[in-house]
């Protein structure tokens, strides 16, 4: 339930076992008395111990209460993010193009047609004097330094193993707008392995190795854009990815050339992470209920009778029959929830495909933009915020009481332990006088016996 005051320790044991051993044939009656007067003595404190039991059985209900209107509290987030965070974007032939989105693209449909797909520029070494037919050992060159350029652009390559497979290693190592490859143009008996380089973009790209001024590469394919248009736009876009934006945050996948074909992608919510969104929230919805309504009634738990338990069953109604006030979806049936006769909701998940995103997203809102959410979350903030909530307020209150009276019985004890050892004192001391005279009465009734023997012998 947040930053509240932990539970209370458990309360102090009650006063020291009480015993007495004295001397005399009184002992046990004194025994009784000091055990009375510590038994009556100890009666406030015994009601405060009770107290005490029952106050840290409430504080243990209000956590309770707190932790299942927490986990509520979340799942009315998680639609919030289900409902705004999650769109899905579809295409209608994925043989030609496919496509994603991001949370930020806009709902809507749009469409592309693939002119031309688009290649890369493939090159390759040029035959050598000897063939490379090991290229763990051998390579298409001596030399251990080489210039690679793409597009004019130059990159060193500087070889530490010396080989065709370190060569290759080496230029994607370099990251330089290349792949390198290691082909065979011979035949498996006299194999003659070549380096194959191909642009990492589409394009019709200039690709070339060499060692000093001599040129190791000729191209074999000299590759092209890619060509599309958009939405029925004229106007033929370039582009040397396969990847081309066709709305902020809307990705289409160039899969292959159809030009005789408009492909239709199409942007909206994704219903799916909302169905999952709402179940969780029937589910923490569902334990909140019943959480409740176990301190309700005769039987109910330690908070039964507050009013703070029908504030909750309030919040918990409210929530539930919260009305938009228009739209096509006005209350939380038109999603698919349904309350019962129990006060728990059940949820049919296949009556939310039939309503709009618009509608949905009307009636939902946002945590701080009107509809259910808003409402909802506010609800929710009033018992479970840390500082100001309901449930905090009333668990540091109860734990302030519990706190009192600890100290209370503290102070009880001590005093019961005063009067204990005061009490063993005198009647120590009363005891010990008792049993000196009973010595002494025993001494001189044995004394007068023997007197009175000796008398009544003489006499005879």
């Amino acid at each position: 339930m947040g930053s509240t005051s932990s539970t209370a320790s458990s309360s102090s044991s009650l006063s020291n076992p009480v015993t007495f051993t004295g001397q005399s044939t009184f002992s046990s009656s004194f025994q009784q008395v000091l055990q009375r007067a510590v038994s009556i003595a100890s009666l406030p404190m015994q009601q405060l111990q009770t107290e005490v039991t029952t106050l840290q059985s409430q504080q243990s209900a209000l956590a309770s209460l707190g932790s299942s209107f927490d986990s509520l509290q979340s799942a009315i987030q998680g639609i919030a993010t289900a409902a705004s965070g999650s769109v899905l974007a579809s295409s209608s032939d994925t043989s030609v193009v496919t496509a994603s989105a991001q949370s930020t693209t806009l709902p809507g449909t749009y469409s592309i047609q693939v002119s031309n797909l688009g290649s890369s520029t493939t090159t390759i070494s040029n035959a050598g004097t000897t063939p490379v037919t090991d290229p763990s050992s051998e390579n298409i060159n001596a030399s251990s330094s080489y210039t690679l350029s793409v597009n004019g652009v130059t990159t060193q390559i500087s070889l530490t193993d010396n080989s065709l497979d370190g060569l290759a290693s080496a230029i994607n190592d370099a990251n330089a707008g290349v792949s390198a490859t290691i082909v065979n143009l011979g035949s498996n008996s006299s194999p003659d392995y070549r380096l194959a380089l191909t642009s990492t973009e589409l394009g019709a790209d200039t690709i070339q190795l060499s060692v000093g001024t001599t040129g190791l590469l000729s191209t074999v394919h000299t590759g092209a854009d890619a060509q599309y248009t958009v939405n029925g736009n004229t106007t033929v876009l370039n582009s040397n990815s396969d990847q081309v934006t066709l709305a902020p945050g809307l990705t289409a996948t160039l899969v292959s050339a159809s030009p005789d074909q408009n492909v239709t992608i199409t942007v909206a919510a994704s219903q799916g992470n909302l169905s999952s969104a709402l179940s969780t929230f029937v589910s923490a919805y569902n334990a909140a209920v019943t959480a409740v309504a176990g301190q309700v009634g005769q039987s109910g738990g330690a908070l039964a009778g507050q009013s703070l338990v029908y504030e909750l069953q309030d919040a918990l109604d409210k929530i539930a029959q919260f009305t938009g006030t228009s739209g096509s979806v006005m209350d939380l049936s038109d999603l698919g929830l349904t309350l019962g006769s129990d006060g728990s909701l059940s949820l049919d998940s296949s009556q939310l495909s039939t309503q709009s995103a618009a509608g949905i997203q009307q009636f939902l809102g946002g945590l701080t933009s009107g509809g259910f959410l808003q409402s909802a979350n506010n609800i929710l903030t009033t018992f479970t915020d840390t500082t100001t909530g309901t449930l905090a307020d009333e668990y540091n209150n109860v734990g302030n009481e519990i706190t009192s009276d600890q100290t209370r019985i503290s102070t009880d004890q001590n005093q019961v332990n005063l009067i204990q050892t005061n009490l063993t004192e005198q009647l120590s001391q009363a005891d010990a006088a008792i049993a000196v005279l009973q010595q002494q009465t025993t001494f001189y009734t044995n004394l007068f016996q023997t007197e009175n023997a000796n008398n009544i012998a003489g006499l005879g």
